[in-house]
């Protein structure tokens, strides 16, 4: 144990004192200059990238690195037809068409792998307090989908991130007897530049914080 702290800590130092930000490649690439896809180019998303992108999201951290996050990357003409008839008529032509549609939803069980996710903690307050643990599901489990976001842009693939579907029919036709509830959806691809519209605008630093 006191090796691996050692290691974790060493590695720690090393990094911060080789990188001490990201280059402005790399904020326009993830944030400044990054936009939502509606349309998308014919190009494959291979399963060992959607991997690769777990890998990486899944570094992000959660309270009690309580990991509640599930994702179905649905891909297949199948798995698009099931998923089709929960959609908002608005969201049918951009999700069917788009290389894959993540599936965002969080465990109501995730409590379950705690003893080896958090082997540190001395007792699961959340293995007998269902609302303790429905809230930390939901609020760990959107940090996580938007950590998809950002490790999704930094490979080089554009998202679609939104809501608009039925939760339930979603749940039922993909969760089925589990725990796992649905949380948003997520198209990933690279997308089509062509049809972008003008940013829409954002709050000014002073209109959304405050520094006390």
């Amino acid at each position: 144990m006191d090796d691996a702290r050692d290691r974790a800590r060493a590695t720690a130092a090393e990094i911060k004192g080789r990188i001490q930000s990201l280059g402005a490649d790399g904020l326009d690439l993830v944030f400044r200059e990054a936009r939502t896809y509606r349309t998308w180019q014919d190009r494959d998303v291979g399963d060992d990238l959607l991997r690769q992108l777990f890998d990486i999201m899944k570094l992000g951290p959660t309270s009690a690195n309580c990991c509640p996050a599930r994702i179905v990357f649905v891909k297949s003409a199948e798995a698009k037809a099931r998923l089709k008839p929960t959609l908002a008529a608005g969201n049918v032509d951009k999700t069917m068409n788009a290389p894959v549609c993540a599936i965002l939803g969080h465990d109501l069980a995730f409590h379950e792998d705690m003893s080896w996710l958090a082997p540190h903690m001395k007792n699961n307050p959340f293995a007998d307090n269902a609302a303790l643990a429905e809230t930390t599901a939901f609020r760990n489990g959107s940090l996580q989908g938007a950590y998809l976001i950002i490790a999704a842009r930094a490979l080089g693939l554009d998202c679609g991130a939104m809501s608009g579907f039925d939760n339930a029919a979603l749940d039922q036709a993909f969760f089925a007897g589990t725990a796992i509830r649905s949380n948003f959806l997520c198209n990933l691809g690279y997308g089509d530049p062509g049809q972008l519209h003008p940013r829409a605008p954002r709050h000014a630093f002073d209109q959304a914080c405050q520094i006390l």
